[in-house]
């Protein structure tokens, strides 16, 4: 699913977002900050365009789901 507009959404998805959030900001609070979500998993960025901050927060969010990130960058893709 793609979300294009708020419009494409009813009242329960976004309860449902609410509620997520929710359990987010507990998360947030914590000192470690990491859930098994993704653990197992391997996460592959690929930026064809540099983005320091961008990278950061992709790497950030699977780390904090317990994925195992791999950064490639675009221009040193083979």
């Amino acid at each position: 699913m793609h979300l294009i507009s708020i419009d494409d959404l009813s009242v329960a998805d976004i309860e449902g977002i609410f509620q997520l959030s929710d359990g987010f900001l507990e998360v947030a609070s914590r000192p470690i900050k990491k859930v098994p979500t993704l653990r197992g998993r391997t996460q592959i960025n690929m930026f064809f365009e540099p983005s320091t901050r961008t990278q950061a927060s992709f790497e950030i969010a699977g780390k904090r789901l317990s994925a195992d990130v791999i950064n490639i960058k675009g221009s040193s893709s083979a």
